[in-house]
């Protein structure tokens, strides 16, 4: 009888042995492998991305009873069960599938079970666990990160399943379509076998090539969503692309987030690299990203290609100027290791200070002289600006200018003085 169930269920390695392309945590100096040479085991998060073998790796090869959680689906119920089966065994092994999903309420029923020992808790999360797991339970696993396939090692496991016996795959690939598939995956193995399956569904006993797959329009596989990191990852390419003035990453970045749909996201990191990282060097293109944005907005997709990839090759060809955020960030350290008071002359209510010794709304030809920075100050000057453009150059005559005026605490000096 044809087994219903997907294929990589159907011929799930049942060692970790079996498990490809995780050999830093597989092979025999590997962690997990070194816990069932042992025969021991602690709570751990499996992190990476879908696809990479979290799950299979997880099958329990200590022979201790094995219970499975859903932090989505499952219920208080389903925990009370589980414990009852933990203090009726002893200790058993508890795979916790989305961990990054548990709500308080079940965390606090679960933790201190994994405290005492009596529950091993496999966390399973596609999320990077310094974000997504709540400390609570991170401190009390070992991390262990699941990498997407490489090539050589999504070849093996297509190999392993065209010739498993439990497989029911009954076609033959070429190497041209099968190098497609590996493409297409993206170092995602599951959906290799998922690729396999309808293959095999479609085209009985026959072997495939590329014509196959295009028949079938089978796309490949971004290695994101919207809800996971890899989506960030590409957020951060397009930003560091754009950075770095590589206009075609910038645009293959950029192209990856508009497949996902996700405008909000493009915009706010677009406005932010307008200001981070163009700055000063380009003030007119900072105000042409706003409005651009805007018009993407307007029109929404697919229309809202059309902005994106002008003000994105504006942006990576621009000239580029951190400087403004370079000199905040030095006040922001300044502030934080010498905190200071406001001098009192610039203070909203100056309560107790004589007349003469208070900033002068009516006096603008006093106001270059005066020292706004409280006395104590260190490690200045904070803004170094770079003559990255015309614009910034003038911003620099400005600065040099200003910076050959004397300033001053002493405001009934200089008051006396221009008299």
């Amino acid at each position: 009888m044809t087994n219903s169930k997907p294929l990589a269920v159907r011929i799930r390695p049942k060692h970790l042995s079996d498990v490809f392309g995780q050999e830093h945590l597989t092979s025999n100096t590997g962690l997990l492998q070194r816990f069932v040479s042992s025969g021991r085991l602690l709570s751990c998060i499996f992190f990476g991305p879908p696809g990479s073998g979290k799950t299979t790796a997880a099958a329990n090869e200590l022979k201790l009873p094995l219970e499975t959680f859903n932090a989505v689906t499952g219920n208080k119920k389903d925990l009370d069960a589980i414990f009852a089966s933990a203090r009726l065994n002893g200790q058993l092994v508890l795979i916790v599938d989305e961990v990054h999903r548990l709500n308080k309420d079940k965390q606090d029923l679960l933790l201190p079970y994994v405290e005492d020992g009596s529950v091993l808790m496999i966390g399973l999360t596609s999320m990077n666990p310094y974000f997504a797991i709540n400390p609570a339970i991170r401190s009390r696993c070992i991390l262990c990160e699941f990498k997407a396939l490489n090539k050589d090692a999504m070849a093996k496991a297509i190999d392993r399943a065209l010739i498993h016996e439990d497989s029911q795959i009954e076609i033959e690939v070429s190497n041209e379509a099968k190098e497609a598939i590996i493409d297409s995956s993206n170092g995602d193995v599951r959906m290799a076998f998922n690729i396999l399956d309808a293959l095999n569904i479609a085209y009985p006993k026959q072997t495939i090539g590329l014509d196959q797959l295009k028949e079938l329009h089978i796309y490949g596989n971004l290695g994101f969503d919207r809800s996971d990191d890899g989506y960030y990852d590409a957020l951060s390419g397009l930003q560091k692309s754009i950075r770095g003035s590589e206009v075609d990453a910038a645009l293959y970045y950029l192209a990856r987030l508009i497949i996902a749909e996700d405008l909000d996201s493009i915009e706010r990191r677009l406005i932010v690299i307008a200001y981070e990282d163009i700055g000063l060097a380009n003030p007119p293109l900072v105000a042409r990203t706003l409005t651009a944005m805007d018009a993407a907005k307007r029109v929404g997709f697919p229309e809202a290609i059309y902005p994106l990839a002008v003000m994105v090759i504006d942006l990576a060809l621009s000239p580029k100027s951190r400087s403004a955020i370079n000199g905040l960030s030095k006040a922001m350290n300044e502030i934080k290791a010498h905190p200071l008071p406001v001098p009192e002359y610039l203070r909203l209510t100056p309560v107790g200070l004589a007349e003469m010794d208070r900033y002068d709304y009516d006096r603008d030809d006093l106001w270059n002289q005066i020292e706004y920075l409280p006395e104590g100050t260190q490690n200045t000057p904070f803004f170094t600006p770079q003559a990255s453009s015309p614009y910034e150059n003038t911003l620099i005559n400005n600065l040099n200018v200003l910076n050959k005026i004397k300033r001053t605490h002493n405001i009934r000096q200089l008051k006396r003085m221009s008299k």
